[in-house]
């Protein structure tokens, strides 16, 4: 990062990273603390998840409310200007994230007490939640060094999440036909897992924005997806 003459300015960029790190930090606790719950079927920690998002949102409105106001006042230009608005973008994707790891979190209330099915049912989502905890680390840890080939990387994993998705979700759809009682916990997975699918689409967002805030370009070349089963879901669920 350059050092500008008016060191009020520095101070200012430096207060929002310090920021967009502690709102990195409180997704990551977030979508780990969410799964967990829902494994363990822990309301008590659920219900951790599901307070803390309020603490995230305040963050994310700070953010952009102070990126605002300095683009505003200084007026600044190329680097400076970029890393305004990716700091904006960033936030925006981070809030998401716990809006989403919430929701898995308000599932795993809603499933306390129910019939149990096998075990198995949550290991697949539970393996498809680390891959994506990892790469919400990893893309956070590239964003705070600037490494672009880091988030590239990230970006790049979007497609393994896809495939463990459908697979996934074909699985849970067979507990369901095999036992008409799975039906409601599965179907409850079923959103988990499209959450945490979702949170990874929020991973190459910003590993796109880091791309941008490096280079000053927009990537071009579509994003790594494979097949998607939304429409199935929702014939299933009747949502």
């Amino acid at each position: 990062m350059t050092e500008h003459i008016v060191r009020s300015y520095d101070a200012e960029l430096e207060s929002l990273r310090r920021s967009l790190a502690e709102m990195g930090g409180m997704s990551e606790r977030m979508l780990g603390d969410s799964t967990v719950a829902l494994v363990r079927r822990d309301t008590t920690l659920a219900q951790k998840v599901i307070s803390a998002d309020q603490r995230l949102d305040n963050l994310q409105r700070d953010v952009e409310e102070r990126a605002v106001l300095t683009i505003a006042r200084r007026q600044p230009l190329a680097n400076d200007l970029r890393e305004l608005i990716s700091a904006i973008r960033i936030a925006s994707d981070i809030e998401r994230v716990g809006d989403l790891a919430k929701n898995i979190a308000k599932r795993a209330v809603a499933i306390s007490g129910q019939f149990s099915p096998p075990h198995r049912a949550v290991v697949g989502l539970e393996h498809m939640s680390r891959l994506v905890q990892a790469q919400l680390k990893d893309v956070l840890d590239a964003y705070a060094t600037s490494n672009e080939q880091k988030a590239l990387e990230v970006w790049h994993r979007d497609g393994e999440i896809d495939a463990l998705y459908t697979s996934l979700f074909r699985e849970l759809l067979t507990y369901m036909m095999e036992d008409p009682r799975n039906i409601t916990f599965c179907t409850h997975l079923l959103f988990c897992a499209k959450n945490v699918e979702r949170i990874g689409d929020h991973t190459t967002n910003i590993a796109e924005t880091i791309h941008y805030l490096v280079t000053g370009e927009s990537l071009d070349i579509n994003r790594p997806k494979l097949e998607t089963t939304d429409i199935t879901v929702e014939a299933v669920t009747g949502s």
